[in-house]
């Protein structure tokens, strides 16, 4: 068995917590924790802890919060950690090839996809929204690259007939924490050997704007169910209704008659139907401004809204 390694890790968000919380719990030392700047939030806009943060202290561990690791004290005070590995999950900071060469054994990264597929900054609603079979994470050693770097391991998981991003995110969050620590021991001894990827099959997953948000009508209805499905719990896909921004949380694709693209076709308390470009959207939750999320049975008790065209 191979000793167990000096460990520095770098993540912010909630997804990056459980794969934290598993080297806090196994025989590795977490020697030090860097996350991004606390940000503001809440009501009073005050600054507060990410999740990650939070739990390193909880547990003891140093936190180190630079705005950028390109500065020449911030690379030198990792060096100084003598850092056998460091293990990045959703830092959010890049990490400058000075900083990949400081760990004896080199950065991973936990990658929420099965690279080449979904490089990039949002691969779990990519791969919702473009309707594959399958995802999972990839373990890969970083280098200078955009998730161009070889991969230790992938673990795949099939995605369900109404997964979420939400609930992948979930579930991809601790599947990554089980595939770190299956691919720790191979890493320290260098019996895993990373096996590069192929450039040629890459995809890249953009960042999520709030604007592509806004569903187009004209789509086929299956295409905007994995919209909906892929912007839950963010950004929320919408349509137009009443001069403002109706917020739909779920919905399915459904066969019918149908018309103009954006016409509601019938509201029951199965749902509303809505016409596409190719069959109907059902909307089962929806939300209008200021208000809840709803059924969508409670909001047509108050709404006639059977022939209007959404925008």
């Amino acid at each position: 068995m191979p000793d167990p390694l000096r460990i520095v890790f770098a993540g912010t968000p909630d997804f990056s917590v459980p794969p934290l919380q598993k080297l806090l719990e196994s025989e590795h030392q977490v020697i030090a924790v860097y996350t991004q700047p606390d940000r503001p939030a809440g009501r009073g806009r005050k600054s507060q802890p990410g999740p990650v943060k939070t739990r390193a202290l909880e547990a003891g561990v140093p936190v180190r919060q630079p705005a950028s690791l390109k500065a020449a004290d911030e690379i030198e005070a990792l060096r100084a950690l003598q850092p056998d590995l460091m293990v990045v999950v959703a830092y959010g900071l890049l990490l400058p090839e000075a900083v990949l060469k400081i760990p004896r054994l080199g950065c991973v990264n936990i990658h929420a996809s099965l690279l080449p597929r979904w490089r990039g900054a949002a691969p779990i609603q990519r791969a919702i929204q473009a309707g594959d079979a399958e995802t999972g994470i990839s373990i890969m050693r970083m280098d200078k690259g955009l998730d161009t770097g070889p991969v230790y391991l992938t673990r795949r998981i099939a995605l369900a007939a109404d997964e979420t991003g939400g609930s992948l995110h979930d579930r991809l969050s601790l599947l990554g924490a089980e595939a770190l620590l299956e691919a720790l021991p191979g890493i320290a001894d260098c019996s895993l050997q990373p096996v590069a990827q192929d450039d040629a099959a890459a995809t890249y997953a953009a960042k999520l704007e709030k604007k592509e948000a806004q569903i187009d009508w004209s789509r086929p209805a299956l295409e905007i169910e994995r919209q909906v499905r892929a912007f839950n719990p963010w950004p929320v896909a919408f349509t137009r209704y009443e001069n403002a921004n109706l917020r739909i949380w779920d919905a399915h694709a459904i066969d019918g008659m149908t018309a103009e693209p954006g016409t509601v076709m019938s509201a029951t308390r199965n749902g509303v139907d809505v016409s596409t470009g190719k069959g109907l959207l059902r909307i089962t939750r929806l939300q209008m401004p200021g208000k809840r999320a709803m059924e969508a049975r409670d909001f047509i008790n108050s709404q006639g809204i059977q022939g209007i065209l959404l925008g």
